[in-house]
């Protein structure tokens, strides 16, 4: 099955009441595993990669080889570059090959944002490149002001403006949610993500979804979230299966076999959390 367009993926997701699983990864191993959970669910995945991670692999390679996965797929897989917060690394992924890019303009005054936002836009358009933005403060789980301070969360009305002047063809918002390890157990508010559903004519993405109640996300699903990014607990499940897997008193161990043995443990953290956010049941 070819690469699907990221765009394309949820607007099937939002029409058919399921959420769409965006795991991030970066290397080979973490795109295989989340592909393969995703032939296994016959169910839409989203692979990306947190443009931080270039100092460790560059970004053309995880393109490269995650499009790969996605073309051999019996099942729509959307390749996609995360949290882009500048122009320039918005559109460094788009020359690395990334058919879907993130820029992150949220910690700037509402007309800056809405200005790169915007730039990003019509440079990607040139290579029909989708666009997600961020309106709104989806700050750290670290920082208990991130999560409980409503003043920080996306504005309904700014939400839908947005969207007009800028183009972007989905909007991650907050709602209650943050990145990495939540300091305090997050209450999503359910009534600002149906206002949301109801103002905007985009994709919705709920960004911070490692740790989230479980109720909480498929509620999220139900009111017509359509991307739910996965981070710290994807990486979290592949350290546990690679700790699982090692044995210190094995003085011929190979990090090949420890790879190869940690695989299932990994599919299935990304096959339970794709079930999760699909409760009507819908396969391809």
């Amino acid at each position: 099955m070819p690469l699907r367009k990221v765009n394309d993926i949820l607007q099937h997701a939002t029409e058919h009441h399921y959420g769409v699983a965006a795991i991030n990864v970066f290397n080979y191993e973490t795109v295989k595993w989340a592909a393969e959970a995703a032939n296994r669910e016959r169910v839409p995945l989203i692979i990306q990669l947190y443009p931080g991670f270039s100092g460790y692999i560059a970004l053309h390679h995880v393109a490269n080889f995650a499009k790969e996965f996605a073309q051999q797929s019996e099942v729509p897989i959307g390749v996609h570059l995360d949290h882009s917060a500048s122009y320039e690394i918005a559109v460094s992924g788009i020359k690395a090959g990334f058919p879907s890019v993130m820029v992150d303009g949220s910690a700037l005054p509402y007309a800056e944002n809405a200005a790169v936002t915007a730039a990003v836009v019509r440079t990607a358009a040139v290579f029909g490149v989708d666009v997600e933005a961020e309106l709104g403060h989806v700050g750290s789980g670290a920082n208990l002001d991130d999560i409980v301070n409503s003043d920080r969360y996306t504005n309904v009305e700014e939400a839908k403006k947005f969207v007009e002047e800028t183009g972007c063809g989905s909007l991650a918002v907050a709602v209650g949610n943050a990145h990495g390890n939540y300091v305090q157990t997050p209450n999503l508010d359910f009534e600002r993500i149906r206002k949301l559903r109801a103002a905007v004519p985009v994709p919705l993405v709920l960004h911070g979804c490692s740790d989230i109640p479980h109720d909480q996300l498929q509620e999220s699903v139900r009111l017509g979230m359509s991307k739910f990014n996965i981070a710290t607990e994807y990486f979290r499940a592949c350290y546990s299966a690679m700790a699982a897997a090692t044995d210190p008193e094995n003085k011929n161990g190979s990090m090949t076999q420890i790879m190869m043995d940690a695989a299932e443990g990994a599919i299935d953290f990304v096959r339970g959390k794709m079930r999760l956010l699909n409760p009507n049941g819908y396969t391809i």
